[in-house]
């Protein structure tokens, strides 16, 4: 029995998000999947999606500046979700190079959280495969998968 393709496995991943309820609908004016996007739709897709991952870098700052320690760990993803960012046209800010005093915190709860905000933000872009169009489907899709990704290495170790 052959394997399913990547495209087989993708679409079902999204018709599976969308069959759970995990689409948060589309406020945009927009048909919802029925039609080609339009071209003002992609762009505020992009621009969320943009926004969405910088607000995640700033949790990989928040926890690098909370917990120097965790650089070994929390750089490279971090690195990653700044790329992301780019990816989707925005602009990454620098990281923070000084650490504001912060309360003590626990290095799980700091992993726990960052995971936590990796895996919703993988399951937003999962949902809104249906109305993206196809260029910014397949980087919707890619950015969701290192995001899950993501999750599983700040949770394991």
């Amino acid at each position: 029995m052959p394997l399913p393709s990547r495209r087989t496995l993708l679409a079902s991943l999204a018709g599976a998000a969308l069959v759970t309820g995990c689409s948060g609908g589309s406020d945009d004016g927009a048909e919802g999947g029925r039609g080609a996007p339009s071209v003002s739709q992609e762009k505020r897709l992009s621009a969320r999606a943009a926004r969405e991952s910088a607000d995640l870098l700033g949790q990989y700052d928040e926890a690098l500046a909370a917990l120097p320690g965790l650089a070994g760990r929390l750089g490279p993803l971090r690195a990653e979700v700044e790329r992301h960012v780019k990816a989707f046209g925005g602009a990454a800010r620098p990281s923070a190079s000084t650490a504001p005093s912060t309360p003590p915190v626990a290095e799980k709860d700091v992993l726990k959280a960052l995971a936590a905000a990796e895996r919703t933000l993988s399951d937003r872009r999962m949902a809104a495969l249906v109305d993206a169009p196809a260029e910014l489907a397949r980087l919707l899709a890619s950015v969701a998968a290192a995001g899950a990704g993501h999750a599983y290495l700040l949770t394991e170790g």
